[in-house]
């Protein structure tokens, strides 16, 4: 802490005109080079560092506000710059966060509810280092009613902070964190949960605000201050009046104000319905109803949303709506003057007028139809240029929320979640859209109103999947390929072996008393005989003991290896949880090739079918040996009947013992989806990053809008749980009951049935 305290630091206010720095980012300056600054001409913008990036940056003083170390430790803890923005309008906060200590009896916020405990841990929880400083999280231990309603037992990605009793701990940022003498009567998210921002800044004569008039946003400039027996009011010189002309001055109650700078030009225009859409007089708001898809005017820009609520809001005349946006393009979490009109995650909802609304277009032409399939105007949903799959830092923005991902209609899950799975976030098998093929009509629905619209807008509309389903029928000449569920290995080794001709990715090599004999497949189903003992399984265990039971191995690395589980919807699942192993060694599993000695490392001579199953030896890997360890190993008279196979060694390894000490390099495959079923219904999990946190999840009908009329809403969501998951020993998964697993981790661990896996030097992107 010593090297932190030679610095100064500061928080941007304001978002510069030049440069790629945003309003809530932390910066620092070390003290002696801003004392040099001090010294000269101090109009001049300051040198600083902001945390993160490499480079130093000039800013004007002006948008620069002073931060105490402590306070920019705590806003470090903060997830984005907006989050920091709102909390540096509470300073009481800051203070009250500042003045805690461990063993202090605290409120904690927990999925929208406070909860008591007392503070066992003040400190950083992960390895991200900001600069010289790092995020400051408090850990509580839940206690009396609220013991057990919690996350964790202390421990954040197996390192243990503090320990208490299971599901008793929760660590939190300061935003999340009360004194016991000041428990929140409301969400901590409260003071910027109305949809209108409303501020509890302290506002001063001649601040720039935003606030709401009777009908739409409005700017302005702070006048005076008044008390009134409706509580304080701003009296605001408005740039415009409510006929859009040249402003006056309004009183306008103090907490629907907000001052400028803790908005961003996007936020500000987010909240502008001033230019909303002509309805040309057809009385749209009669089409629309909770539940509703529609579009409204934000900005200059059109943007859509869920109806969550109707009705009259305090002192509106005009009929309201709560609609719920893309997470992050919203304003509120569904809260009004301390009211919660519906749960939305925070910065998701947004109230605007009833009248400014109209029915989602995007749909109509499949709406018309029923969503039946029977629309053939996809040419709207075509995307000519080819686009790579969504990249880590654009999934939040580009595919998270509700209408993302590919809309389900008509038992087409089996499908969407295939389609999804192999194309939004991997190119492995993106050959399978640019090769030569005489089915040029299927590519290019795949590609271009598919896959392309999927990567480039995150959305697919079910007439474009239905599109698909229909060539399929006619081609295949099954009336039910448009009705009917599948089975998604069925379904994809259609598409790449009778339609596209892809030439099989799995290569396998089956080992008798006759010979090798070569076989090539799509996808491999794991058959497991009964005499083993796995318990809780991994993949890598199955994958093994099916590779055993069966003689086989591979007869090369896969560019994509599908497995599908020894189960069959819940009428039969051999084993009750799955382990998903996030890597696959398939060093072991290989013909050919260099093997590593399993006792001592080196390379290896031998292979010992009958030491598989072995107590001795660890429960994944087949077992090879290097002469010395062989000999070693069968002395023993429990294994001095087995019977061993000499190695094939490529061409430039010894094959005497000791005389090559290389190690053979290791065969890895990452897994990058999961598709997973509980009893007729598909949903996925991706892998879309490198930290253990990046999945998302899938469901292409998560909600519906109608009833036989109607529509299925896809969703995609965020499922950083099952991260923390699959850190955990065997040990502690096992004693996990299923229904208490956090988020949608259960699914994944409890219905996982098809596992795909990849090799990153095999993607086309790369």
């Amino acid at each position: 802490m010593a090297s932190a305290d030679k610095n100064i630091y500061f928080i941007v206010i304001a978002k510069p005109s030049m440069g790629f720095i945003e309003a809530g980012e932390i910066c620092f300056i070390d003290k002696d080079l801003h004392a040099e600054w001090k010294k000269g001409n101090n109009t001049n913008p300051l040198p600083v560092s902001c945390m993160g990036k490499a480079m130093h940056t000039d800013i004007d003083i002006l948008l620069l506000r002073p931060l105490s170390l402590r306070s920019a430790e705590f806003l470090l803890a903060l997830e984005s710059n907006k989050e920091r923005m709102v909390a540096l309008s509470d300073p009481k906060a800051l203070e009250e966060a500042s003045n805690l200590s461990f063993n202090s009896q605290v409120y904690v916020e927990y999925k929208g509810k406070w909860l008591k405990g007392v503070i066992r841990y003040i400190g950083n929880i992960n390895s991200c280092i900001f600069g010289h400083i790092t995020g400051v999280f408090f850990g509580v231990e839940l206690l009396g009613e609220d013991t057990g309603k919690g996350q964790n037992d202390g421990s954040f990605l197996r390192k243990t902070y503090f320990t208490c009793p299971q599901n008793s701990g929760i660590f939190a940022p300061f935003t999340r964190i009360k004194p016991v003498d000041h428990k929140p009567l409301a969400s901590p998210l409260s003071t910027h949960s109305s949809p209108f921002m409303a501020s509890t800044e302290p506002l001063n004569v001649g601040d720039r605000v935003t606030f709401f008039g009777d009908k739409n946003a409005h700017h302005g400039m702070v006048m005076d201050i008044k008390d009134s027996p409706d509580g304080k009011m701003v009296l605001i010189s408005t740039d415009k009046d409510e006929e859009g002309k040249q402003g006056g001055e309004l009183l306008v109650p103090l907490d629907c104000v907000i001052k400028e700078e803790l908005l961003n030009k996007d936020e500000t225009e987010k909240m502008d319905t001033s230019q909303s859409p002509d309805m040309g007089g057809v009385p749209h708001s009669e089409e629309i109803s909770v539940g509703s898809l529609v579009q409204f005017i934000v900005g200059k820009k059109i943007a859509y949303g869920i109806v969550r609520w109707i009705g009259f809001l305090p002192g509106y005349p005009e009929k309201s709506v709560l609609l719920e946006v893309e997470e992050g393009k919203g304003v509120s979490d569904g809260t009004y003057k301390g009211k919660q009109y519906f749960k939305c995650p925070p910065q998701s909802g947004i109230f605007v007028k009833l009248s400014t609304c109209r029915p989602d277009d995007r749909f109509s032409d499949a709406k018309e139809k029923g969503f039946n399939g029977n629309s053939d105007k996809t040419s709207a949903y075509v995307d000519e240029e080819n686009v790579p799959p969504i990249s880590t830092e654009d999934v939040a923005k580009r595919l998270i929320g509700q209408m993302k991902g590919i809309q389900g209609h008509c038992n087409s899950c089996y499908m969407d979640s295939a389609l999804f799975s192999v194309f939004s976030c991997s190119s492995v098998l993106d050959s399978l859209l640019f090769k030569s093929t005489q089915d040029q009509k299927i590519q290019n629905i795949l590609l271009k109103n598919i896959v392309n619209p999927l990567r480039k807008h995150g959305f697919v509309p079910d007439c474009s999947v239905m599109n698909l389903r229909k060539q399929l029928q006619n081609r295949e000449r099954c009336p039910t390929y448009t009705t009917d569920e599948k089975d998604p290995e069925e379904f994809l080794s259609l598409i790449m072996q009778e339609i596209l001709s892809l030439d099989p990715p799995l290569k396998l090599c089956s080992q008798s008393e006759s010979g090798h004999k070569e076989q090539s497949c799509y996808y491999y189903q794991i058959f497991m005989d009964y005499n083993h003992h796995l318990v809780l399984p991994t993949v890598q265990q199955l994958l093994e003991h099916s590779f055993f039971s069966n003689s086989l191995k591979l007869a090369e690395v896969p560019a994509c290896l599908i497995l599908t589980m020894p189960r069959s919807g819940k009428s039969f699942k051999m084993f009750p949880k799955i382990i998903p192993s996030t890597e696959l060694d398939i060093t072991g599993l290989l013909a050919d090739g260099p093997q590593p000695c399993v006792l001592c490392g080196q390379l290896a001579n031998e292979e010992c079918a009958e030491c598989f199953r072995d107590a001795l030896f660890s429960d994944t890997g087949f077992k090879y040996f290097c002469l010395k360890c062989s000999t070693q190993v069968h002395s023993h008279k429990q294994r001095r009947c087995h019977k061993t196979r000499s190695l094939h060694l490529p061409q430039g390894f010894s094959q005497s013992s000791g005389t090559d000490s290389r190690t053979p390099p290791r065969e890895k495959l990452e897994l990058f989806a999961v598709l997973c079923i509980e009893t007729s219904h598909y949903v996925s999990f991706v892998k879309y990053g490198p930290r253990d946190t990046d999945w998302i999840f899938f469901d292409s009908m998560a909600d519906r809008v109608g009833e036989s009329n109607g529509y299925n809403i896809p969703e995609v969501r965020a499922c950083p749980e099952v991260g923390q998951y699959l850190h955990m020993s065997l040990a502690q998964l096992a004693n996990k009951v299923p229904r208490e697993m956090e988020g949608v981790a259960k699914r994944l661990f409890c219905d996982g049935y098809m596992y795909l896996y990849q090799s990153k030097s095999m993607s086309l992107y790369r």
